[in-house]
């Protein structure tokens, strides 16, 4: 079956989901951030078959979100670490980790609690203006077209 391809939709969320989109792909992200870096403590760590996580880290590597670093030449190993991309890619998940915190984890309460660096404190994501710095949420926000919107055809 052919996976749908969303790169060449005038949409950021959807250019973003081609290359994120797939259910392992945050999965495998999370790891790596969180040090899990090696192939065989992925599969483990997923329970992942070797064929869906060797082809997800194809193309996550491919797309430039994760680097491929040999650490044993005898035999060849690999790990994968994030780039840039990447990192700011779990930016995402931080977002995604604070609704599922909200809206799924339960009475057990979150799995992993997040330390700021900065102030030591045990933190959660918010979302703020970048030219205000006040807090924002989608109900404050209107969208207008960017540079790159699509016009229809009259």
């Amino acid at each position: 079956m052919q996976r749908t391809r969303f790169a060449e939709m005038a949409c950021s969320i959807a250019r973003t989901l081609d290359v994120v989109g797939e259910p392992w792909s945050p999965l495998i992200l999370r790891d790596v951030y969180a040090g899990i870096t090696r192939f065989d403590q992925l599969q483990r760590d997923l329970g992942i078959s070797t064929k869906v996580l060797a082809e997800r880290l194809r193309w996550l590597v491919d797309n430039g979100v994760l680097q491929r670093r040999e650490y044993s030449n005898r035999p060849p190993r690999h790990e994968y670490l994030l780039t840039d991309k990447g990192q700011e890619l779990c930016d995402l998940l931080l977002v995604m980790a604070r609704w599922g915190d909200r809206w799924t984890a339960g009475e057990a309460g979150p799995p992993v609690l997040h330390r700021h660096r900065a102030c030591g404190q045990v933190a959660h994501v918010e979302l703020t203006c970048s030219a205000c710095g006040e807090p924002i949420r989608a109900a404050d926000v209107d969208l207008l077209p960017g540079p790159g919107a699509v016009t229809p055809a009259s």
